[in-house]
């Protein structure tokens, strides 16, 4: 590809980069798998709009992200660069043409705050899924209005572990955004879907190999690049067992509880899940009232284990004892107000199946309710599946040690 007597060195994309490369939608969203070849495609489409001589801003949440982003862009327009048709900025990654606006630049935006003051004729979020929402509807879109410019989101379907990292409110915000771009009928939206085997360019054998590591739910999300509702394994469904009992309000309660499951890291997430009862109909009913679990430094969780039991007129705090019983006492004692909590500590007298599944039984029966919606809660029981090699998420284990407290008779979980 040639520039005046300048060479621009572009890959040739694979067939289904070349797709999203030629559409003529003002919005595309890219789900993909990993090692797919989706950073390679945006790269190669944005020095292609670069050269038409548009402004081009690539954000993603990581600095490793934006520097293969980075390293591409840069080897495409090496020989420019060189020859100072170009200028670039290593450190804050921009390659512009001088006295113009024609530029591209890549840059982290883990806070959506990073970006504002900058304007795009083609922005582009790659592992959309993790960032928050705001950075599109409140930062991202306000960019393109000068010029009605374009838009491009690229995601791999969050796994347990890595949503447990995003920033986002609704971990599943990206599912929905593809969802209502297929569903679009004017041409604005379009949804590109590939797997990490339709990239003709890595080891066929290397990506085997890899598979037979993973668990089937993992590989569906990060090869098939699947958005996965419910595992098939999981103890919990989506729509059956939360959605159709789902509520706004909830009861005069009998009891309320602050579930804890400490993290396994310092800095790790800590599940916070407050739950009550009351009885309907003869029966007791159990509604999960708030998830409030968060990853921090250990004051930072035990300051919101004291809140939660405050705010939610909490009579109890049940936590775990296998695992760090004694350092989530200590930590939440440390706490202004945290001696005044009452304790009671759980432990597991056998695996974590034989403690979820009579707490899914309760759902199952129409017995548990959720007050509200929790996202990332309501993924972790959906997505996780027993046996399969996969450590239980701390919400899930929050969860499970409240309203094992409160409706179920020991079985696998004891009460001291």
């Amino acid at each position: 590809m040639s520039m005046t007597t300048l060479t621009v060195r572009l890959k040739t994309p694979h067939a289904e980069q070349q797709k999203f490369i030629d559409s003529p939608a003002k919005r595309k969203i890219i789900r993909s798998g990993r090692r797919s070849g989706k950073t390679t495609g945006i790269a190669i489409f944005a020095v292609q709009e670069f050269l038409k001589g548009r402004r081009i801003l690539y954000a993603t949440p990581t600095q490793e992200q934006v520097d293969r982003f980075w390293e591409e862009v840069k080897r495409a327009l090496a020989e420019p660069i060189n020859k100072k048709l170009f200028y670039k900025n290593e450190t804050r990654h921009i390659i512009e043409l001088s006295g113009t606006e024609q530029r591209i630049r890549a840059k982290t935006a883990w806070d959506a705050d990073t970006m504002r003051g900058d304007y795009a004729d083609l922005l582009i979020y790659d592992e959309w899924q993790l960032m928050k929402e705001e950075a599109w509807g409140k930062v991202g879109a306000p960019m393109l209005l000068d010029n009605d410019g374009d838009a491009v989101f690229i995601y791999t379907p969050p796994s347990i572990e890595s949503a447990a990292r995003s920033r986002a409110r609704d971990p599943r915000h990206a599912a929905k955004m593809f969802k209502k771009a297929q569903q679009d009928t004017t041409g604005r939206w379009e949804a590109f879907h590939f797997t990490s085997h339709d990239n003709p360019h890595i080891s066929k054998e290397a990506l085997a190999e890899i598979v037979q590591d993973m668990t089937n739910l993992a590989y569906r999300q990060e090869i098939l690049a699947e958005d996965v509702e419910d595992a098939p394994g999981a103890l919990w469904r989506r729509t059956e067992m939360i959605e159709a009992h789902r509520v706004t309000t909830y009861p005069d309660l009998e009891r309320v509880v602050v579930g804890v499951d400490p993290p396994g890291s310092v800095t790790g997430e800590c599940g916070i899940v407050v739950a009550g009862i009351a009885m309907q109909d003869g029966e007791q009913h159990g509604y999960v009232i708030a998830d409030c679990s968060l990853s921090g430094l250990p004051n930072e969780w035990g300051k919101a284990v004291v809140t939660a039991y405050n705010i939610y007129k909490a009579d109890r705090v049940i936590v775990e004892t296998n695992f760090g019983g004694d350092m989530v006492r200590n930590t939440i004692w440390n706490v202004p107000g945290g001696k005044q909590l009452a304790f009671k500590e759980a432990w597991a007298s056998r695996g974590k199946i034989v403690r979820a599944e009579p707490v899914a039984a309760i759902y199952e029966q129409g017995r548990g309710h959720h007050v509200g919606t929790f996202a990332t809660l309501e993924d972790e029981l959906c997505t996780w599946e027993p046996g399969q090699g996969m450590k239980s998420p701390n919400r899930l284990d929050g969860l499970v040690w409240a309203l094992s407290y409160l409706m179920v008779k020991p079985k696998g979980v004891l009460i001291g």
